[in-house]
């Protein structure tokens, strides 16, 4: 049984450490209204854009479409870009991202396709080196990049479409957490090459006008392709970072809440070994008196 001396330390220990979990949830906390509102005044944009590819990617055929649209024509090598945080204590932000990705790869292989991962993050490299080291092609940190901007999502882009040219791969997937809410993030797969450009409903082209594109709709394509990947890996980026100070946040409010009860736990054990001990230095002392 812990003295009352021991009790005490760990009561003053644990409330150290539910100040530190307090403020580290306020500062999620202020960090998460800027991370949502930039992870949501990108959805549009990207929105905007697979929309206007669709409408060209209309125009264009087959033969004369952008590799980057097309593919290879194959689908033996699969490049995976899995984006996770950069820092822990966030609950299971990174671990459903890695599990999410593990389960991929797995699918993949069993299919008898050669999987290559680039990981975005180092808890992402962390989680997968175990199983998946020899798969694992480069390793990205952005662990001192403050703000994410656009500059480190078109770098990515750029490595990625480098290494399509070279013939590395045959598709590449975007694996990323999209941010729901403060308790809700779900890990998104999205297929970035061949470009999987979504399907304009008949209902929203019935009555659009016929568009001429100067120059050719291929030439439009080859262009806006490449920006339109860098596009969907800043968003997914910017998801991330959103949802992981949701996790944070949500993560260390537990904490906070545990410490509290463990405080209240140590509290009562040291009250009554104390009031045990009074009681005994009682019992003593007039155990002592009527002997005298």
């Amino acid at each position: 049984m812990p003295s009352l001396k021991d009790l005490k330390n760990r009561i003053a220990s644990v409330k150290a450490t539910q100040k530190i979990t307090k403020a580290m949830k306020m500062v999620a906390a202020a960090k998460l209204r800027r991370a949502q509102e930039a992870a949501e005044a990108a959805r549009p944009y990207s929105q905007r854009m697979s929309a206007v590819l669709a409408n060209i990617a209309q125009a264009v055929e087959a033969d004369v479409a952008p590799a980057l649209m097309t593919g290879t024509g194959k689908d033996d090598v699969h490049l995976l870009v899995v984006c996770t945080a950069e820092r822990g204590l966030c609950g299971g932000f990174n671990s459903q991202i890695s599990r999410f990705a593990r389960d991929q790869a797995r699918k993949l292989m069993a299919q008898g396709k050669t999987v290559k991962i680039i990981t975005v993050g180092k808890k992402g490299y962390d989680s997968l080196r175990r199983e998946f080291s020899s798969n694992i092609i480069e390793r990205i940190e952005l662990r001192d990049v403050k703000r994410v901007g656009f500059a480190n999502a078109d770098t990515i882009a750029k490595n990625i479409i480098a290494r399509f040219n070279a013939g590395e791969f045959d598709v590449c997937t975007l694996i990323y957490s999209e941010f729901k809410s403060v308790i809700s993030q779900i890990p998104t797969g999205l297929q970035l090459i061949p470009a999987a450009v979504p399907t304009v409903e008949q209902a929203a082209t019935s009555n659009t006008a016929i568009y001429e594109y100067e120059p050719d709709a291929a030439s439009i394509l080859e262009d806006l392709i490449p920006r339109n990947i860098s596009v969907q890996v800043f968003r997914a980026l910017l998801e991330n970072v959103a949802g992981e100070m949701g996790a944070k946040m949500s993560a260390m409010d537990n904490a906070t809440r545990n410490a509290g009860e463990m405080i209240h736990k140590l509290t009562l054990s040291y009250n009554r070994q104390r009031q045990a001990q009074i009681t005994k230095e009682l019992i003593e002392i007039i155990s002592g008196a009527e002997a005298l």
